[in-house]
């Protein structure tokens, strides 16, 4: 007769996750995250938020409201780091994510196309202080850098909780089946959009961020009506 004990089952990553959601402060840490995300921190709010919303679809659009409006502030905050303390912190924010060498050229960007570099940084994975910062230094119009980037975020945040809404019971089926994939995808995507960086905000110039913005205002155009 063996008398080999069964070992306990080790918590895959998600399920981490998914306990830490039932905290009583997960909300105001979302929240936060968000902020930070928007500001200083190479983090990816999603990480949290896609649980959440599985766990308990009825909650998506107040996760996504949140998300936004903290994500707005947190945008801000970086705004406030560019415009007065560029020289003592905003610098090596700008340095550690790749975009140092070529920042006069990306700021000349942001001056010429200041919205539409905005919503390409708010809505895409890529980090969004980069964004706020340089948008402070530059001293992009405030209210434009707030329309613009509660536009951006609002999508950001809106559409996948409403993807979630929609479909949570499928998709949390299929995370279920496929735990580790699901938990791994979300630092996936941290580190992509942590490593684009570099790619947006080139250290020798900026022609993939203008070659893009000249896409999307070729495509703004054409949807223009005339006269």
């Amino acid at each position: 007769m063996s008398d080999a004990t069964p070992q306990p089952q080790k918590i895959k990553f998600y399920d981490r996750l998914k306990l830490a959601t039932k905290h009583r402060l997960a909300e105001p840490i979302l929240g936060l995250l968000c902020f930070l995300e928007a500001s200083i921190l190479p983090i990816f709010p999603e990480i949290m938020l896609a649980p959440m919303i599985i766990a308990d679809r009825k909650r998506a659009w107040r996760l996504a409201t949140i998300c936004t409006v903290t994500s707005v502030l947190g945008g801000l905050a970086g705004y406030a780091v560019g415009y007065f303390l560029f020289d003592t912190v905003g610098r090596a924010i700008i340095a550690f994510y790749g975009a140092g060498d070529g920042f006069a050229s990306l700021m000349q960007s942001f001056n010429d196309n200041g919205p539409l570099m905005i919503l390409i940084g708010a809505i895409s994975p890529i980090p969004y202080k980069v964004v706020t910062i340089t948008s402070g230094v530059a001293g992009l119009d405030l209210w434009t850098f707030i329309f613009y980037g509660l536009v951006g975020r609002a999508t950001r945040y809106f559409v996948p909780c409403g993807l979630f809404y929609f479909f949570g019971p499928a998709a949390n089926h299929f995370i279920e089946k496929h735990k580790a994939i699901a938990g791994w995808a979300l630092v996936a995507l941290t580190i992509i959009g942590f490593a684009a960086a570099p790619l947006l905000f080139p250290k020798s110039g900026v022609a993939e961020v203008e070659s893009v913005v000249e896409a999307i205002d070729h495509t703004l155009g054409d949807l223009t009506p005339e006269g």
